[in-house]
């Protein structure tokens, strides 16, 4: 079943997507807004307006700033930059494919995948891998030139990470495929069966020593040897719970946060909950429900409700430090440290940056007028990401 996003359809659309057993939502163009809203909601149907509240008042004591800018071509969720230990690489949705300079944004070059681009890239020292909506992988080496072109089940939803010999694709219909660096060939396939609704995610997995790191619809977070496929362990971070579908749905949409011993992760309609890297052990958790993400430093786990209300949470006890309602209305993304601070980006291209110690409103910085294709990446103290307009910002903030 296909929805059409059309408003004297709007009824119709919303009895098919309350129903029971209807297709999922990854499969229909309303996923999109549901991963980049506060929380799902059907106004924009009806005639609500999706515009943002006012900026708020600010007294700044931290003057962020954009270290370079590089246009590269209008983007969509799904797209987003990846940084390797030489090079940062972009992409657009027209199928655009760059290398930058991490330190300058120089393009140093240039290509077409000459197909339209629904995901990507996913980088690592060899290779660069790129989806469509067709379920095509295209992996170019690190100078440009094309490798090899795969097939998976359906669309490429998120960026590909590449892990080893290993380059690893998210499709629509739920599988997590880990094709051959070398080749394209596929190695392993983990397919499981999706609950009937579920939110459209964009974000992927991230991988860490040797593993992927990855949350799922119906709450689940798993991690899986990157090289094999092999589930080491799966943790629950939500319980679908309620009488309808819809109520039901309770998805990890947003990257965990990984460091050396510990990995957290956020669902919508669940918990934000950390887990022990190795064995899964769940360390703690608290009924917060999130579509926008996390992350963290050495003291406190940093999350955006469904509400827009970013809070922070001490990593040893899942005990409340501080909460900031400010940007509440502004439709923000996920957080990212940047600098001393904590940094969000709202649906009109402002980062916004908010004090770590108490939560304080404390700096804001316009851009080009856009929201943020995924949650931004931090990089070297500040922060990086693209905008739906088609631009790669890195940000440092003093």
């Amino acid at each position: 079943m296909t929805f059409r996003a059309h408003r004297a359809a709007g009824a119709v659309v919303v009895a098919a997507v309350l129903c029971v057993g209807c297709a999922s939502l990854s499969e229909s163009p309303l996923t999109s807004w549901m991963t980049w809203i506060p929380a799902p909601s059907f106004a924009w149907l009806t005639g609500g307006s999706r515009k943002p509240g006012p900026l708020p008042q600010l007294e700044a004591k931290v003057t962020p700033r954009i270290a370079w800018q590089q246009s590269i071509g209008s983007a969509a969720p799904g797209i987003a930059p990846a940084v390797t230990s030489s090079a940062i690489y972009a992409a657009a949705s027209d199928g655009t494919l760059m290398r930058l300079d991490v330190a300058t944004g120089r393009v140093v070059w240039k290509v077409s995948a000459n197909k339209p681009l629904s995901a990507g890239p996913g980088a690592g020292e060899t290779v660069v891998a790129v989806g469509t909506a067709k379920g095509e992988v295209l992996a170019f080496d690190t100078n440009g030139k094309p490798l090899w072109t795969a097939y998976v089940s359906s669309e490429v939803i998120a960026p590909p990470r590449v892990s080893g010999a290993i380059v690893i694709v998210f499709s629509g219909d739920g599988r997590i495929y880990g094709l051959a660096a070398a080749d394209g060939k596929t190695a392993w396939v983990d397919q499981r069966i999706n609950p009937p609704l579920t939110v459209r995610n964009a974000a992927g997995g991230v991988v860490s020593r040797g593993g992927l790191l990855v949350g799922t619809p119906g709450g689940r977070l798993l991690a899986v040897d990157a090289q094999t496929g092999t589930v080491a362990w799966e943790g629950a971070v939500a319980t679908p719970r309620g009488a309808t579908e819809l109520e039901r749905i309770a998805d990890v949409t947003s990257l965990p946060y990984v460091d050396e011993k510990e990995v957290c992760a956020a669902a919508y309609q669940g918990r934000v909950a950390c887990f022990e890297l190795v064995r899964g052990t769940l360390i703690w958790s608290r009924d917060v429900s999130s579509l926008a993400g996390i992350t963290a430093d050495a003291q406190r786990l940093y999350v955006v409700d469904d509400k827009g209300v970013v809070q922070a949470f001490d990593r040893s006890n899942g005990a409340s430090v501080w909460k900031q309602d400010v940007l509440a209305k502004r439709r923000i993304g996920g957080p990212q440290l940047v600098g001393d601070d904590l940094g969000v980006v709202d649906v009109e291209g402002y980062l916004h940056v908010l004090s770590r110690a108490d939560g304080a409103y404390v700096g804001r910085l316009a851009t080009d007028g856009s929201l943020a294709t995924a949650q931004p990446i931090a990089l070297g103290g500040g922060l990086l990401w693209q905008s739906e307009k088609g631009t790669v910002f890195s940000v440092v903030a003093r």
